[in-house]
């Protein structure tokens, strides 16, 4: 590869490591032919995602035109106009020999162009259309170069598990999409349990939930269990050299699951993760496990603390 191509993908490698370090755990795990083209596609998003979170102070048209500047270099990247950006070569690179499905990148930025006005949804169907673009297409763009047996049975568990994903975070990070004037959590399922955004923004401020806020959480934890349930199939069904990659990536996932059930679904007192030595073991056993082996679907493992 030339010099900036090279450059691109350790511009993509770096962001990655820096800021997905559950996913590039799982991604040392695939050979190392096919992790520069998966740090690609996480840069990608990665900047895209930059862009919108990061540019708050900025009124919202100088946000949206950044927004459409960069997309606007991608798209004419995939024309073969050369591209003058520090990761977008590895991107383009990635998409060529992959032949990957333009349409899926260009609902990936249409969803990132919502969140610039988007602050909230009225029901689950409108969070699975606006997760359909920041969630299932990344699960479409990462299955050619995972490879697989049965690429077209492949394809939906690969959707559900971008949902499973995607859903796990925005469970996990209430309090940090609050401060960034957006909910995540359908206003349907709030009604549900009696809670309003401002009782979000009340437990955040405190620093602890409520016995509403709690079953919130624990109905959209079953919710997040439903994707995992769909997608689980989909493991078995890909190359056997990048199942370790995602079975480490589906335990680690679900995993946080399991520690904002330990915390009595009160993502509100700090942030779920998964402790450092449980994602080695995690790492290191899904390399023992046989190819073929079926996963474990995530759930609540551990006893609730007490109220």
């Amino acid at each position: 590869m030339d010099t900036d191509l090279t450059a691109a993908y350790d511009r993509c490698r770096e962001l990655h490591k820096r800021h997905g370090r559950t996913y590039y755990l799982a991604t040392r795990l695939l050979p190392a032919w096919k992790r520069r083209h998966v740090h690609a596609l996480y840069g990608f998003t990665r900047y895209a995602d930059e862009i919108v979170d990061r540019t708050e102070d900025l009124p919202p048209a100088e946000r949206a035109a950044l927004l459409d500047d960069w997309a606007s270099r991608f798209v004419a990247g995939l024309r073969g106009t050369p591209v003058d950006d520090p990761l977008l070569p590895a991107v383009l690179h990635t998409i060529a020999v992959f032949d990957l499905d333009r349409d899926d990148f260009a609902s990936f930025l249409k969803s990132m162009a919502m969140d610039l006005t988007v602050t909230s949804y009225a029901t689950y169907d409108h969070l699975l259309d606006y997760m359909e673009g920041s969630a299932a297409v990344i699960g479409t763009m990462m299955l050619p170069i995972l490879g697989s047996s049965d690429p077209a049975a492949a394809r939906e568990p690969a959707r559900q598990l971008g949902f499973a994903f995607q859903l796990t975070n925005f469970i996990r990070d209430v309090a940090e999409d609050l401060d960034r004037g957006r909910t995540y959590l359908p206003d349907e399922d709030l009604a549900k349990f009696g809670v309003t955004r401002d009782d979000l923004a009340e437990a955040s401020a405190r620093g602890r939930g409520t016995p509403r806020t709690r079953e919130l959480i624990e109905y959209e934890v079953t919710r997040a269990q439903a994707h995992y349930a769909a997608a689980a199939p989909g493991i078995t069904m890909l190359a056997p050299a990048s199942q370790a990659c995602m079975r480490t990536a589906y335990a680690l996932y679900g995993g946080i699951l399991d520690e904002v059930a330990a915390q009595d679904y009160d993502v509100f007192t700090r942030r779920a993760l998964v402790p450092q030595r449980r994602r080695m073991a995690v790492a290191a056993r899904a390399l023992l496990t046989s190819t073929g082996t079926p996963v474990t679907i995530p759930g609540p493992t551990v006893q609730p603390a007490a109220r």
